[in-house]
């Protein structure tokens, strides 16, 4: 009788020892492991890992028995999701109504034009992620910018270019350029 080894599926994600990964997988034994989660599951998996990489949707689609196709579908059709890691800091512009007619958009442009990236991007450095909201609910200080989790309103021009600027750890050469 011969016996025939097959090599080694590679190690799930979750054996790794990383405890992420247990919370996630606590996240779908929660909801039975149902296809149904899956936008839940994307939330908690970008809560936890920062962005959703191409092994993460993998294990994903795997784990709820849906077709990687439609793992895919849902996180790049939801913009609150992120295919790319993030920068070490980020900057998030409100470009709802209220922040928007006081001048959210000048904002964003001062925002993208120092960092070098349009929004929705992260620096080649990986030190700035620019992004934008519909409405951070913070109408009544309008326009209101989110640098790295804390909401800043009432923003003018030159806070944005000091805050993006320390941010980038770059002030002395845009105060230069500004000059």
């Amino acid at each position: 009788m011969t016996v025939t080894t097959h090599p080694p599926k590679r190690a799930t994600t979750a054996a790794s020892g990383d405890n992420r990964y247990k919370i996630l997988e606590a996240t779908m034994r929660r909801q039975q492991h149902q296809p149904d989660a899956l936008i839940e599951v994307l939330h908690k998996t970008q809560e936890l890992f920062g962005f959703l990489s191409p092994d993460l949707l993998t294990y994903i689609a795997r784990s709820l028995h849906l077709p990687l196709s439609r793992v895919y579908g849902v996180a790049t059709f939801y913009h609150f999701f992120s295919l790319a890691p993030p920068g070490e800091h980020t900057c998030t512009v409100c470009l709802g109504t209220a922040c928007y007619v006081k001048g959210a958009a000048a904002l964003l442009a001062e925002a993208e034009q120092i960092a070098g990236v349009k929004a929705g991007n992260t620096t080649p450095d990986h030190q700035l992620t620019i992004a934008t909201a519909r409405c951070l609910g913070a109408c009544g200080i309008a326009p209101a910018v989110v640098f790295d989790g804390n909401v800043v309103g009432r923003l003018t021009r030159d806070e944005i270019v000091a805050r993006v600027c320390a941010l980038l750890e770059k002030l002395p050469e845009i105060r230069v350029k500004l000059e």
